[in-house]
């Protein structure tokens, strides 16, 4: 995952905090990885470990306060995001990195037609006129397979269903050809059927339009399906990396080996109760200096209670954070 070829974003120890009345929550606490053009890189683990907070800080999105953006770097085409402008942020979003939302009710503006809402995006990074921007607008619902886009993209929001509204959400992510796209848990509001429709078609418009996805989920048969790299993320913190492949079929991390026990199986011929991890995500308010896994963790010793393990290189594509791979 270092390999420096076609490298398009390098995020070095990012670390995000939000000041609350009870103390300093730490919501990305050191979180490092590479991206290069045409991958797919997932972001899994358990709600509030920090996939979400680490997109938005990419995108300088943090609500400030309460949030701040405390220190690491965020390298886009040789500049550090981190360091930009207003103006210089305003014109890398949704133009050079885009974003795409978990609830597309949400993100879509109810009182505005399909039209409006993609035309401005369009015409505010590309320069084309209201009608050239139109047209596009057109040309991009068929893209992501909208029956009728002459007429639909007249529509407002509510005459869509989830599935269509989350494929006019890629249609605005990708109008500008973005070099990145952030999907932040693109498919949990959605049934099945509508889920593998969306990867699909996600899959097919990143090579179409060669860009890179940072996919942010805690479904683990999303990113076995779509993902090339993976980061696992515990307590703001990335605790391994590797493929996909190599995570699914060699977990290290004793947490990664939790989470792939805990999918249900069509294959098993014996039914078993579907396990779970035990015990609770630790609170982000002030976290001892140790590893947070460890009151989970059935491989723990004394150590895991002192120190936060350092990251150890297994070989090229892989790294882990546990004191079962250091020498103490």
């Amino acid at each position: 995952m270092n390999n420096k070829k076609d490298m398009i974003l390098q995020v070095k120890d990012l670390q995000t905090y939000f000041k609350t009345d009870e103390g300093v929550v730490k919501a990305v606490n050191g979180v490092s990885f590479d991206l290069r053009a045409n991958e797919t890189l997932g972001l899994v683990g358990e709600s509030a470990c920090g996939k979400s907070v680490t997109n938005l800080s990419i995108m300088r999105l943090i609500p400030t306060p309460p949030g701040k953006i405390a220190g690491g770097e965020v390298i886009f085409e040789g500049q550090d995001i981190l360091k930009m402008s207003d103006a210089e942020i305003r014109a890398l979003r949704g133009n050079k990195i885009s974003m795409i939302f978990q609830d597309p009710m949400t993100s879509l503006n109810p009182f505005l037609r399909i039209s409006t809402q993609l035309s401005e995006t369009i015409m505010l990074h590309q320069g084309l006129s209201k009608s050239e921007a139109h047209e596009k607008s057109i040309q991009m619902l068929k893209v992501v397979g909208i029956p009728s886009p002459e007429k639909r993209v007249n529509d407002y929001p509510h005459q869509f269903s989830g599935g269509m509204r989350q494929r006019v959400m890629i249609a605005m992510g990708l109008s500008c050809n973005p070099k990145i796209l952030i999907a932040d848990e693109p498919t949990t509001a959605l049934d099945v059927t509508i889920q593998a429709q969306i990867l699909d078609l996600m899959r097919d418009l990143k090579d179409k339009f060669n860009s890179a996805i940072i996919l942010v989920t805690h479904n683990l048969g999303v990113v076995a399906g779509i993902c090339d790299n993976v980061c696992v993320m515990y307590a703001g913190r990335i605790v391994e990396k590797g493929t996909s492949e190599e995570v699914f079929h060699d977990p290290r991390h004793p947490y990664t080996k939790g989470l792939l026990k805990s999918i249900p199986r069509h294959d098993q011929e014996k039914k078993e109760r579907l396990y779970s991890i035990e015990g609770q995500p630790p609170n982000l308010i002030n976290l001892p200096a140790c590893c947070p896994f460890h009151p989970r963790c059935a491989h723990k010793s004394n150590i895991c209670t002192q120190q936060y393990p350092g990251t150890v290189k297994l070989d090229d594509n892989r790294e882990v954070s546990c004191w079962l791979f250091q020498s103490h």
